[in-house]
């Protein structure tokens, strides 16, 4: 006995749907033409043409080839040999790995996002006003839009499960866009997969919000890594507003205080530059947070220069007051290297 109430079993189905446990273990599978079908070569025998039907809707497979269907139990009893109480024990460990969504969703969510940016004059509108203009950063960036509303129902049409998307934090339990009415920027890891997805609002909303979780690094540091000199600024908009200004080895923390996995990024032991730049706030909160970066960075092998901006400045402020890259380079040439 598994010790699960039927209940207890289709929830676990749900959380895990058939689709995505294909997709992740068992290769690529698309779109059938009836609606949440997919269609792909059969894992369980040896095919050249595609006869494995999976209906993401009512959660079952099926094979044309060689007659064998059923649920995600009966696939694993089928292609792994294991008894049901194996099968079980199997998706319950898989469900413990589950706490990231996979990135193939995020991928497809900010894909989405993107689309929708170009189609929503408020959105355009609202990057302008914050100094962005050049399309080439706003591509580069992954930046895109959530006007709200639509989000649901173009992953579900992709196979994507309501609770799969709530699971990762996509939307709110009535299905609701999360990051509705937010411009949104896609974070990614050093292989150019969405781990976090961060939302701006454009309105009266709270202005910022992440997915649940703490995940992901250095923003833009797939592009950035390979930099031997790197900028380090505190937000999204300071890290586009450099892009635009031409420089591309920026990348952005989120905040001030790095996590382990950031500062890990940052702490080359080829001693690689990095050059902090930020916010001039009035209480110096931000420079004082630089300082302390900078020691650490010192004794973990890099060299640490603190740029120091105009009093009251973050570097998207500074360039939406009128300086020119020229100015920004010369306060990189002022910066301060900091010393044991």
């Amino acid at each position: 006995m598994t010790g699960m109430t039927g209940e207890d079993l289709e929830q676990l189905k749900r959380q895990l749907p058939l689709l995505d446990y294909l997709r992740r273990h068992n290769g690529k599978l698309r779109p059938a033409g009836a609606r949440q079908e997919f269609v792909g070569l059969c894992p369980l025998h040896t095919e050249t043409r595609p006869s494995f039907y999976v209906n993401a809707r009512k959660n079952l497979f099926y094979c044309h080839g060689c007659g064998r269907g059923g649920d995600l139990i009966r696939f694993l009893q089928l292609s792994r040999g294991f008894s049901f109480r194996e099968s079980i024990s199997h998706l319950q460990r898989e469900l413990g790995r589950e706490s990231v969504p996979p990135a193939e969703l995020l991928d497809q969510a900010a894909a989405f996002y993107q689309f929708e940016l170009h189609h929503h004059t408020e959105a355009a509108h609202y990057l302008v006003q914050r100094g962005l203009r050049d399309p080439d950063p706003i591509q580069q960036l992954g930046i895109g839009y959530a006007p709200g509303g639509t989000l649901r129902r173009h992953l579900t049409a992709r196979g994507y499960g309501m609770d799969r998307l709530f699971q990762a934090g996509l939307v709110n339990p009535q299905g609701r866009d999360s990051f509705c009415r937010r411009v949104v920027f896609a974070c990614r890891d050093e292989h150019g997969c969405c781990v976090n997805l961060y939302g701006r609002a454009i309105g009266d909303a709270t202005p910022h919000r992440f997915l649940p979780g703490s995940r992901g690094g250095l923003f833009a540091w797939e592009t950035v890594s390979a930099c031997s000199r790197v900028i380090l600024v505190e937000g999204l908009f300071d890290l586009a507003g450099l892009w635009q200004a031409g420089f591309r080895n920026t990348t952005c923390a989120f905040g001030t205080h790095l996590t382990p996995l950031q500062f890990a990024q940052l702490s080359d032991p080829g001693g690689r530059d990095v050059y902090i730049a930020f916010d001039q706030d009035a209480n110096r909160a931000g420079q004082s947070a630089a300082r302390i970066l900078a020691q650490r960075l010192l004794h973990a092998g890099a060299r640490a220069h603190i740029v120091v901006l105009p009093h009251g400045h973050d570097p998207n402020s500074y360039f939406l007051a009128g300086a020119t890259p020229a100015d920004f380079l010369r306060c990189l040439d002022r910066a301060q290297q900091v010393h044991a």
